[in-house]
């Protein structure tokens, strides 16, 4: 589905990417971990579309997006639930989802995606019309997630979903994207820098460092890499 070919990527003079590439198959759940500055942030806003790369290509079900631009990539069926969560904070929750269902064919079905969102995070059910800026943390995260899921996507880019939430609501979300992978079959590249539960989570990770791919494989085996265990585990 998702093909990321020998790309290198910089900001400016400052390159951040080298030869990275990587492969997401429909309905699936990879991960990416790498230390603090390691290219992961980088690498997922060259696959939604904010930074286009210096060199290589990427592939969406056989279509090559390597300039398309972000909207164009959102309308293939690629959303992105960036870091820091980019809500509207002077709307309410329901608003908040709605802006996501803005493609033609999401804003048709967005009632029956609306009700699908609020069955995965009934949290957000109950605040509906709660303005989005009241919300906690972790509650503002399950509605960037649940934003993102309005456009009803194929693959789903979450940057960093646990970052600042208190553990139990971060637990509980990382069930919930469980779940959307499980249930809704989205495929889903994930950034997450709490790495053991982003490799229980998942079936497939890559190890960036530097901006480079190191290693790759299942994430069971690398739970168990000895370089693994001893860069991201503590062990």
């Amino acid at each position: 589905m998702l093909e990321v070919e020998n790309i290198d990527a910089a900001y400016g003079s400052l390159q951040v990417l080298w030869d990275v590439s990587l492969k997401v198959s429909e309905g699936e759940m990879v991960s990416v971990i790498g230390s603090n500055g390691a290219g992961k942030t980088t690498l997922l806003r060259i696959i939604g579309g904010l930074l286009y790369p210096r060199k290589g290509r990427i592939r969406f079900f056989d279509k090559d997006i390597t300039t398309a631009r972000p909207t164009v990539r959102a309308a293939h069926g690629i959303a992105h639930v960036m870091e820091g969560r980019r809500l509207f904070p002077q709307l309410t929750v329901e608003e908040n989802l709605k802006m996501g269902a803005y493609l033609s064919d999401a804003w048709k079905k967005r009632q029956e995606t609306l009700e699908t969102v609020f069955g995965l995070f009934p949290r957000l059910k109950e605040r509906r019309k709660q303005l989005a800026g009241t919300l906690s943390g972790g509650e503002q995260q399950m509605l960037a997630i649940g934003r993102a899921l309005m456009m009803r996507p194929k693959l789903l880019l979450l940057d960093e979903p646990s970052l600042g939430i208190a553990p139990k609501l971060a637990l509980m979300i990382f069930d919930t994207i469980k779940k959307i992978n499980e249930l809704e079959k989205t495929a889903i590249l994930l950034v997450e820098q709490n790495v053991y539960l982003s490799l229980q989570l998942t079936k497939r990770a890559y190890v960036i460092e530097n901006g480079r791919i190191v290693l790759e494989g299942s994430s069971e085996k690398l739970l168990e890499n000895p370089e693994v265990k001893k860069s991201y585990l503590g062990k």
